[in-house]
C-alpha cells in the first residue's frame, strides 16, 4: 500500500439508494477519468458525463462528474467523484470498469482519511474526531466530535508545542551561551514556572471527563431489593419491554443492559439482581454480587430499596416507586415518586437523570479528550513536572525534549504504522 496508487471507493451508503458517489483519488484519477468519459471536465464544477466500458465502450451509467486537482483536496492528490444513480448493477458495473485500469485498486478501510493525513490536510486528532462525528448517535456526541474534528484540540496542543519550544530555546540559551554577555538569558525561575503553567493547562484537560463517556454513555444503574419495581421502571424508561417482569423474587438474576439516548445524552440503563442476603440459590448469589459490582461502577445511581439504604454514591437518586400503589415504599419529598404502570413521574425522571448526566460530561461546546490523547498528554504533564524537581539544565532539557516529543504524538507529528493502523481502520472503505 502506497500514495503512488490510485485507490476507489464507494463512499456513500450501500446500494440501492437515490445517487452512489464513486470516489478515486491518486495521480492515475484524471486518466482513469478519460478512460471512463473521454474527457477531463472544468475542475470544481458539476459535469454530466456519459461513462463507458473501456473495452466495449458501452454506456455504464449517466452521471455528474466532480474534478478536484491535488494538492487542495480532501486526500491532498488529484481526486475525482463520480456520482451515479444508486442502483445495484449500476455501482458494480462501474466498479468494474475502474478496477480494470492497471493503476486502480480498491480502497482499504479509512484510506482515503489516511491520505488526508499523511499528506498534511489534518492531524491524528481531527481524524479521529472524523471518526467518532460518522459514528455520533446524539447530539452531545456530534458536537464534541464537530469540535475535535474542526481542530479546536489540535489548536491547543500546537499552543502549548510552542510553549515547549520555547522553553526548550531558553534551556539551551542557558546551557550553551550563559557566560556571553551579549545573550538574554533566562533565569531558573522564569524556565521553572513556564513549566509549571503549562503542566497546569495540561491538568485542565486531564481533569475532564474521558471522550469515552461520551462514545459508551454514562451508566445508569436502578438497584434495590428485590420486587421493589426495577425491572418495571427500566422497562418505562426505555420504552419497551427489556426486561422480565414478574412478582417472584430473585427474576432477575443477571444485569440487563439498554442503551437509549435521553435529551441528546446517550446513557446505558442497567436492571441489577434483587438485593438480599437470605438467598440460598447459586446463581441468584452470583447476580447479587453482580448487582454490588454495578453499583460501585455506576455513574448515576436510581435506589428503589429503603429511603437512606442505599450505598454511598456521588449520584444517588432516591426512587419512590410505585406510587400508585397503597403499600408502597414511603419515601420523603426529596425522593422521585413514579409509577411505572401509570407514567407519572417517568418523563420527570429522565429530565433529571438528563440533567444530572450532562454534569458528568465535557461540555456541550468542547471537545472530549479519548485514552490515547490522555495518555500523551499525562507523558508531557510528567516530563514538565519533573523538570521543577531538577537544577540540571542537561536534565532539563531532555525531560522538555520528552514533553515536546509526546505533545507530537498527539498530532501524528510522531507516531508509529501500528498506531495508524488501529485508528484508520475504525473507519469504513470509502472514507
Amino acid at each position: 500500500m502506497t500514495s503512488a496508487d490510485t485507490i476507489f471507493a464507494l463512499s456513500s451508503g450501500a446500494p440501492p439508494a437515490a445517487i452512489a458517489i464513486m470516489r478515486i483519488s491518486g495521480p492515475a484519477a484524471f486518466d482513469i477519468l478519460r478512460g471512463l468519459c473521454g474527457r477531463i471536465p472544468a475542475p470544481r464544477r458539476a459535469s454530466l458525463c456519459s461513462l463507458r466500458s473501456p473495452e466495449t465502450q458501452e454506456i455504464l451509467d449517466q452521471a455528474l462528474v466532480l474534478v478536484f486537482p491535488g494538492p487542495d483536496t480532501a486526500t491532498g492528490e488529484d481526486l475525482v467523484e463520480l456520482h451515479l444513480h444508486g442502483g445495484r448493477a449500476v455501482v458494480r458495473a462501474v466498479e468494474n470498469a475502474i478496477a480494470a485500469f492497471p493503476e486502480a485498486r480498491r480502497a482499504e478501510a479509512g484510506e482515503f482519511t489516511r491520505r488526508a493525513f499523511a499528506n498534511g490536510r489534518m492531524d491524528l486528532n481531527e481524524a479521529e474526531g472524523l471518526a467518532d462525528l460518522l459514528s455520533a448517535e446524539t447530539e452531545w456526541q456530534r458536537r464534541a466530535a464537530a469540535k475535535m474534528f474542526g481542530g479546536a484540540f489540535s489548536a491547543a496542543i500546537e499552543e502549548y508545542r510552542q510553549d515547549v519550544l520555547q522553553l526548550s530555546a531558553l534551556t539551551e540559551a542557558e546551557l550553551d551561551f550563559s557566560d556571553e554577555g551579549d545573550v538574554d538569558v533566562q533565569n531558573d525561575a522564569a524556565i521553572t514556572n513556564g513549566c509549571a503553567d503549562l503542566q497546569q493547562k495540561i491538568a485542565i484537560l486531564l481533569a475532564s471527563p474521558p471522550a469515552e463517556k461520551l462514545k459508551d454513555g454514562l451508566r445508569v444503574v436502578l438497584a434495590g431489593p428485590p420486587n421493589s419495581g426495577k425491572s418495571t421502571l427500566l422497562n418505562a424508561l426505555v420504552g419497551r419491554e427489556a426486561a422480565i417482569v414478574s412478582d417472584i423474587a430473585g427474576t432477575t438474576r443477571d444485569m440487563i443492559e439498554v442503551p437509549v439516548a435521553v435529551e441528546g445524552v446517550a446513557l446505558l440503563f442497567t436492571d441489577t439482581a434483587g438485593l438480599r442476603d437470605d438467598s440460598a440459590d447459586v446463581i441468584e448469589r452470583i447476580g447479587i454480587d453482580r448487582s454490588h459490582a454495578a453499583m460501585q461502577q455506576a455513574d448515576i445511581l436510581l435506589w428503589l430499596g429503603p429511603e437512606g439504604e442505599g450505598p454511598p454514591h456521588a449520584n444517588l437518586i432516591e426512587i419512590a416507586a410505585k406510587c400508585d400503589v397503597k403499600d408502597n415504599v414511603v419515601k420523603s419529598a426529596d425522593a422521585m415518586s413514579v409509577s411505572a404502570q401509570t407514567g407519572a413521574g417517568i418523563s420527570a425522571l429522565l429530565h433529571i437523570v438528563a440533567a444530572r448526566a450532562k454534569t458528568l460530561l465535557p461540555p456541550a461546546d468542547q471537545f472530549a479528550v479519548n485514552a490515547r490523547q490522555r495518555a500523551f498528554l499525562g507523558d508531557a504533564a510528567v516530563a514538565l513536572a519533573a523538570c521543577s524537581e531538577s537544577a540540571d539544565w542537561l536534565i532539563i532539557a531532555e525531560h522538555l525534549r520528552q514533553a515536546r516529543r509526546a505533545l507530537d504524538a498527539l498530532t501524528g507529528r510522531a507516531h508509529t504504522e501500528e498506531l495508524l493502523d488501529t485508528i484508520f481502520g475504525k473507519f469504513c472503505v470509502g472514507k
